[in-house]
């Protein structure tokens, strides 16, 4: 126990209150994803694998690169699922019509991600290189889709704009600039060789310089930018799954 609040301590406390909001978000979500329509299912089951994604990423025991790689994959299959929700909703808000049951997004999403841990089970085991580059992906499908998700959650407010959950998916427009903004931040600091992970690799396994001293000014502010927007992004949807809790009960 003493050891387990060593840990605790020696981790950044940014992460910690993002994961703990993250959590808040997760298991909300979780119990919409149960206890509430099937239009939310798609949605809920998204936030909740983010929250198992980032809760991973401030493990303090280490980490194995298949499954370092994995939780990356978990957090791109959370957008994905996402963004697949939010359509469904938009669908449903012009047709009132929702096809498909929970069960089925259930072993949909579960398969999918058993698919792809075979798939790094019978490959081999990836490098630091190749554990950034599953990073790197993941944030640009991260970049791309909340881009798009913030223009279907505008067209669900214009049309649900005079119901009481209206104000709920503005709250959902916040959270997306907020990931927006964590998660580009993060790949700008990758694409230009910036990133942390990449100075690692260059200062043990490559002769390779970094220019990062001549810009230390961008990126510094980069890195700032990315771990208030990371730590506003769980804050506000935690915020923002409360807000649904107390409309939906």
């Amino acid at each position: 126990m003493e050891k387990f609040i060593e840990l605790l301590t020696q981790m950044n406390p940014f992460d910690l209150v993002q994961v703990a909001f993250w959590g808040m978000a997760g298991a909300i979500s979780f119990y919409f994803s149960i206890g509430n329509a099937r239009v939310w299912t798609s949605i809920s089951i998204g936030f909740f694998l983010i929250f198992l994604s980032q809760a991973y990423g401030i493990n303090p025991w280490g980490h194995y690169q298949k499954l370092t790689a994995f939780h990356y994959i978990v957090g791109t299959v959370a957008i994905m699922t996402i963004t697949h929700g939010f359509l469904e909703y938009y669908v449903f808000c012009r047709t009132f019509e929702i096809s498909g049951n929970k069960l089925i997004v259930y072993l949909s999403t579960i398969v999918i991600l058993a698919i792809s841990g075979a798939f790094l089970i019978f490959n081999p085991t990836p490098s630091p290189n190749t554990i950034r580059n599953f990073k790197m992906v993941e944030n640009s499908i991260w970049v791309f889709l909340c881009i798009m998700n913030l223009e279907i959650v505008r067209k669900i407010y214009i049309a649900i704009k005079d119901s009481d959950i209206s104000k709920g998916f503005i709250a959902f427009g916040v959270v997306f600039i907020c990931i927006l903004v964590w998660r580009s931040s993060d790949l700008y600091l990758q694409i230009y060789q910036w990133d942390k992970d990449w100075q690692d690799i260059i200062a043990v396994m490559t002769d390779e310089t970094s220019d990062i001293e001549e810009y230390i000014g961008r990126v510094q502010f980069s890195q700032e930018v990315n771990r208030y927007a990371g730590l506003l992004s769980g804050i506000s949807v935690g915020g923002t799954f409360t807000y649904l809790y107390k409309l939906l009960k």
